[in-house]
């Protein structure tokens, strides 16, 4: 089977970043995840996954992160960049934004969110929820391409398919967060757990309940396909940017160490 360095985890068409690209069906013992599509950007091999299906037919409390993220963790991948659509709370912040998270508070129910229900018991480090090194690489790029971008934002993630409520939202902005998306969580624990790296590239796709007076899921797609370029082009520097081998000093290379009783 062929090995990935770096994975994109989004919506479907960004696989047309890539050259030879090959579709894999990977199984896990968590299940089968979308089809895989593999290829080149320059030198480096690169898997991006449809995190809703290649039809975008699955809904983001249905999606099974464990079995995305561990058939990426098996095709070799050590980084992972995810592109999360998300709500603006923050009112500094207008759709069209690209935003790098920097923390992310979960208020999802019923999702699987660890590999380690059973001995070993595991407690894997979160202090910094993204990658320090990816999240950095991931603005310096932006800034070498010209492309605004909040360096630093709280993502709350909720468990949908509905959107929030104002009152929801209203409490979300008293407790300081930034943005909501129904994504983020738990892929970025997921991939800590197996020692990937993983960073998230926002947009914001609209203000959140209660900001505008109504909010479509068309809405959300229209605002995506006028950024698609943009996200194109900061996943193109930053994969190329990055050196081929972790430096090993972020939290995510030796995330286990200790984490074990």
């Amino acid at each position: 089977m062929r090995k990935a360095e770096i994975a994109i985890i989004g919506g479907t068409g960004f696989e047309k970043l890539f050259t030879d690209v090959e579709r894999l069906h990977v199984g896990t013992p968590y299940g089968i995840p979308p089809p895989i599509s593999m290829g080149k950007l320059g030198e480096k091999t690169i898997a991006f996954l449809p995190r809703h299906g290649p039809e975008h037919s699955v809904p983001p409390h249905k999606v099974n992160y464990r079995a995305n993220v561990y058939a990426l963790h098996k095709l070799g991948v050590e980084r992972i960049i995810a592109v999360n659509a998300v709500g603006a709370i923050n009112t500094e912040f207008k759709p069209g934004d690209l935003v790098v998270p920097h923390d992310f508070a979960d208020f999802t129910r019923q999702r699987h969110a660890t590999f380690y229900d059973t001995a070993p018991v595991t407690h894997v480090d979160v202090s910094q929820p993204y990658c320090p090194e990816l999240r950095e690489a991931l603005i310096k790029c932006a800034e070498k391409l010209g492309l605004p971008l909040w360096r630093r934002a709280v993502l709350v993630c909720t468990e949908g398919p509905r959107f929030e409520t104002p009152a929801e939202i209203e409490m979300f902005r008293r407790l300081g967060f930034d943005i909501v998306g129904m994504t983020g969580v738990p892929e970025a624990v997921l991939a800590r757990e197996l020692e990937v790296c993983y960073a998230s590239v926002c947009y914001v796709s609209n203000m959140a309940a209660g900001m505008q007076e109504r909010l479509t899921p068309r809405e959300v797609y229209d605002i995506s396909r006028k950024v698609h370029l943009k996200v194109e082009q900061l996943l193109i520097e930053t994969i190329k940017t990055l050196p081929p081998r972790r430096s090993g000093k972020c939290p995510c290379a030796n995330a286990l160490k200790n984490a074990r009783i």
